[in-house]
């Protein structure tokens, strides 16, 4: 009986240090461009400062404990290509997708300071790194989505829209995304950083993603506040219409209130519903 008992504690104090390995499990840092980036802004040679936006172009992973799908999310912060909200724009989301079994890579990408192929450039260097480690990651390749927030769903679009052939996304979520550059409903805070104050029109085109969804952009899943003032919902409702053009399984979720920028904040008054309605997104396929 004393062996059996003896057994029992010495098990349940295995699967407690277990249990609590995993909870305690560290995130993974990798820093992008080993060799030097491949698009250089102003910055280049400067010296990263975050205190000035000038970030160190890294991503962060935290890969899910316990339940993996195989499944994989790259978020870009938002910030009108000015600055990151990396916290409720990013790292904060690990315990929801780690719940679902699901792998979250947070980007630090830089912004354009006068290079407009910057922050684009460094998406496909995060998506890159992580096809090339997804088998020791536990990923699948391809099942790998983009996610972003404001001006970094901005960014997470035009990758959907504009992706080299072998680093297509498997899926986009966008939330209150800037969509287009046309001066009469985007973010202007967000196009001047990007493109500047009087830009080439093929730039306002080439970035106006609503424009370039075709038959093989990836399923979308879009949220958003009805009284959003920064970012005028007809982004959204362009690039919906777009994506519905174009038989791309979309799905748009708009809120009565709550206005830009919620992120993960418990303030946001439909948190619960708009994660509840993501959950069920991510299980439909």
């Amino acid at each position: 009986m004393k062996l059996k008992t003896c057994a029992f504690i010495l098990l349940a104090l295995f699967a407690f240090c277990e249990r609590s390995n995993a909870e305690n499990k560290q995130p993974i840092d990798i820093a992008l461009w080993e060799n030097g980036p491949a698009e250089k802004n102003i910055d280049e040679g400067v010296g990263y400062d975050e205190n000035r936006q000038i970030y160190q172009p890294s991503i962060r992973i935290f890969l899910p404990e316990g339940k993996n799908t195989g499944r994989a999310v790259i978020i870009c912060p938002g910030g009108a290509y000015y600055g990151l909200a990396y916290d409720h724009e990013g790292y904060a989301y690990a315990d929801y997708f780690k719940h679902q079994g699901i792998a979250l890579i947070v980007l630090k990408y830089r912004m354009p300071h006068g290079n407009h192929k910057v922050p684009m450039s460094d998406l496909c260097e995060a998506m890159r790194i992580v096809k090339s480690h997804a088998t020791e990651w536990g990923i699948n390749p391809d099942d790998i989505g983009v996610m972003g927030f404001s001006a970094g769903g901005h960014l997470a679009s035009t990758f959907a829209t504009h992706y080299p052939a072998e680093l297509k996304p498997a899926f986009q979520i966008l939330i209150y995304p800037v969509i287009s550059m046309d001066s009469g409903i985007t973010h202007q805070g967000s196009r001047e950083n990007l493109i500047g104050n009087q830009p080439d029109p093929q730039l306002v085109d080439y970035y106006s993603n609503e424009k370039h969804v075709t038959d093989e952009s990836p399923r979308a899943f879009i949220a958003l506040s009805g009284d959003d003032s920064a970012v005028p919902p007809e982004n959204s409702l362009r690039y919906y219409t777009a994506l519905l053009r174009h038989k791309v399984p979309a799905s748009l979720h708009i809120y009565p209130s709550g206005e830009h920028g919620w992120g993960y904040n418990e303030s946001f008054r439909f948190k619960k519903a708009v994660h509840d309605e993501l959950t069920d997104w991510l299980r439909s396929f």
